[in-house]
């Protein structure tokens, strides 16, 4: 008459209804208030009221009267409540309850008024999580529903090693759990749980992606070339990984192609490239470790670089490598491999470390990277010459005669000229310029007597002028 909601009232009775154990006129009394959720893969338990009669039920261990006026009622009361004492007791036989009226009735409001979510918890609150799983699979409910209502349950409580048997039980080639296994992946990557995401990429056999969780433990955190040292066991276990999935690969390849939809793939070509980068990279290891034990490491930088970086950093390792050393000669060879494995620009990393040598005043060590450039094989004509034009910004800095002496190794004369022009060495110019082909040195000798005359050098610009 007053035009009220009754689902309150509804609610009510039959919580009274269940509260007496007559489970049949409760159900009739929910029947009025209670609806189904309009998407059933809702991350959440479905509606209040529907959360209140499951908790009801779950936490009573009042047995279930069959009919009202039985004459036996007492005695089914007693066994009934002998059975149903420990509900969770029961339910570990096999994680199921095979006769208990209130977990029949449970399943009967989750089923009709609740989500996955919620009926997948329930399963997993009472040990049956092959219950679990099979509803989800069956349900084809998405990624989310097994993050939240199977997989943190699962690693929260230790049995992480159960569920990985229970899903190969149930599928042994893991295909069907495919987009829940990399949403588990993804989702722990993003909570920084490395540790738990290597062994559950373990437990998936994709090796490629282990491999790169490998050289995140090795690479984070690490301060100094000492602290790498003593990880070097994920350098082994990155080509342990690499190996066996080539191996897979090869094996897979010679029969009916195998699917694996949800492992990451790679060409045989790159896999056996990284693990030539890992064996590289344990060599760099081993040397620049070595290196800061026995105290001759110098070059402090804000990162750590490895191997395993972009092309920029792979220049910082060879850079590290030639400067660490007792001398550039030492880790020449080491850092003339990386620049030819990953095909960097050696020039520009030779020059970088020739600055980096005039800061440090060794000047006769510009010499030997000279000539262990020259020595390389591959060096292009005027790599010596570009190595110390590209230093000569420094040149104030370089005492007069290591300066005279790095020119004096350059090989072409017309960068000669152009080293002495660039430190002001106008008479030096001058000189080497005089002895060019006839044309040539005339348009020389009149650019350093036009420099003379810009700079106020009286002397050097008569000496022109008389030549000229």
């Amino acid at each position: 008459k007053s035009g009220l909601d009754p689902s309150g009232a509804w609610h009510a009775w039959g919580m009274a209804c269940l509260k007496a154990g007559n489970l049949s006129s409760a159900r009739e009394k929910f029947n009025r208030c209670l609806k189904p959720p309009v998407d059933l893969n809702q991350l959440n338990h479905g509606s209040r009221l529907v959360q209140d009669v499951i908790q009801y039920l779950e936490s009573t261990v009042k047995p279930v009267l069959i009919a009202d006026d039985d004459y036996f009622a007492t005695l089914r009361e007693l066994e009934a409540t002998l059975r149903t004492r420990s509900l969770s007791l029961e339910m570990m036989c096999e994680g199921r309850v095979q006769h208990n009226s209130y977990y029949q009735e449970c399943l009967f409001y989750l089923h009709s008024y609740g989500t996955n979510l919620a009926i997948i918890s329930f399963y997993m609150r009472h040990d049956c999580m092959r219950e679990a799983l099979l509803h989800l699979l069956n349900k084809e409910s998405p990624p989310e529903v097994f993050i939240e209502g199977i997989f943190i349950p699962s690693y929260e409580s230790g049995k992480l090693h159960m569920l990985e048997n229970l899903l190969e039980t149930i599928d042994p080639g893991l295909e069907s759990w495919g987009i829940y296994l990399i949403a588990a992946c993804k989702y722990l990557q993003r909570k920084n749980y490395y540790h738990i995401l290597y062994e559950l990429q373990q437990f998936m056999k994709d090796h490629v992606r282990a491999a790169m969780t490998c050289i995140r433990f090795f690479t984070h955190g690490a301060k100094s070339y000492t602290e790498l040292g003593g990880k070097q066991t994920w350098l082994v276990k990155i080509k342990d990984h690499l190996k066996v999935y080539l191996q897979e690969v090869s094996r897979s390849s010679g029969r009916k192609k195998m699917v694996f939809t949800f492992r990451k793939k790679m060409s045989a070509t790159d896999v056996s490239r990284h693990i030539n980068t890992v064996d590289l990279q344990m060599e760099v290891t081993k040397f620049l470790h070595r290196c800061e034990i026995s105290g001759t490491c110098q070059m402090m930088s804000s990162s750590l670089p490895t191997l395993f970086g972009n092309n920029s950093m792979k220049m910082d390792v060879a850079c590290k490598v030639m400067l660490e050393g007792k001398n550039i000669e030492e880790g020449f060879g080491i850092a003339f491999r990386v620049l030819q494995d990953f095909q960097l620009e050696a020039t520009e990393v030779y020059s970088k470390v020739a600055k980096q040598l005039v800061k440090q005043q060794k000047y006769s060590e510009i010499r030997q990277l000279l000539k262990c450039v020259s020595e390389s094989g591959v060096a292009a004509k005027n790599d010596g010459d570009n190595i110390i034009l590209n230093c000569l910004n420094e040149f104030k800095n370089i005492p007069a005669e290591d300066l005279d002496n790095l020119i004096q190794d350059m090989d072409s004369d017309e960068n000669k000229i152009q080293a002495y022009l660039m430190c002001n060495k106008l008479r030096s110019a001058y000189l080497v310029s005089v002895r060019q082909e006839k044309t040539r040195a005339v348009q020389l000798v009149q650019h350093v007597r036009q420099l003379a005359e810009n700079s106020g050098e009286d002397v050097v610009q008569a000496i022109c002028t008389q030549w000229l």
